[in-house]
């Protein structure tokens, strides 16, 4: 029993310092998606300066620490987001293993399900959160994982299907009412695919959850003057929080919302 209680441990370890080199790298992908900058031309360089980053700089979270937050050669700071993205990922990459580990029965499409999802949900998370945009390519890439995944492991193609038209309709129709104004193209594309990942009803869950989420953070703001209401709201954040919550704690969610209407 020790032994099983001691390797259980290192192997959260290895996923944990695994999940601290994936967030590196979306870190990396991140910038240079926004920089138009391909991921296989040179090794990762200062977002300020642009100098190709040593070995000994490219330390997940250790790296910033030891730099004091800034670049060796600009000193400029190194943004504070990449920490958190670093680790972050590794605390959710735990927290996938542990829900998986402990579930009643484990089923390796689950595990390698939740983690691409969860992959995607942080660069829509981060990237909408800095700069107000869903890329294209991660939705598309995102709806073929979800239906490949879902019918492989036999959810209804009509929950699919109910689940991308209650999302993405959803969306579209502010879309057309507001020609643009309230949300954008992103979101829409973006409600279709967690749409299709959630499937009906579950959907609605992810989005109650992401209004909730939105509109505490948009009253928060306005209190500390840091926004008004004529500005951006980075909803795909919003969204790809609530997605996450229903992934994993939809149907108790649901289950308590029909006991307390009962």
């Amino acid at each position: 029993m020790p032994y099983l209680l001691s390797a259980g441990r290192f192997l959260y370890v290895i996923i944990f310092f695994l999940g601290l080199a994936l967030g590196s790298f979306l870190n990396s992908w991140i910038w240079r998606a926004r920089e138009n900058i391909r991921i296989i031309h040179g090794r990762s360089m200062c977002p300020n300066c642009r100098r190709q980053l040593t070995w000994y700089e490219n330390i997940p979270v250790l790296s910033y620490l030891f730099l004091w937050g800034k670049c060796r050669t600009c000193r400029k700071p190194i943004p504070y987001h990449f920490t958190f993205v670093e680790v972050g990922t590794a605390l959710l990459f735990v927290f996938i293993a542990w829900k998986n580990i402990n579930s009643p029965v484990i089923i390796p499409a689950h595990f390698f399900r939740d983690i691409v999802f969860s992959i995607l949900l942080i660069i829509i998370f981060v990237y909408d959160l800095l700069y107000q945009e869903i890329l294209p390519e991660v939705i598309w890439f995102g709806v073929a994982a979800g239906l490949a995944f879902n019918l492989y492991l036999g959810m209804s193609v009509w929950a699919m299907l109910f689940g991308a038209l209650a999302a993405g309709g959803f969306f579209f129709f502010q879309f057309a009412v507001s020609k643009g104004k309230w949300i954008g193209g992103g979101d829409v594309r973006l409600g279709a695919m967690i749409g299709i990942w959630l499937g009906w009803p579950l959907i609605l869950v992810a989005l109650i959850i992401a209004y909730f989420v939105g509109a505490i953070a948009s009253l928060f703001l306005l209190i500390l003057k840091k926004k008004t209401l004529a500005s951006a709201t980075p909803f795909g954040t919003y969204l790809a929080l609530g997605t996450f919550m229903a992934m994993f704690w939809g149907q108790q969610i649901m289950q308590w919302y029909i006991k307390l209407l009962m």
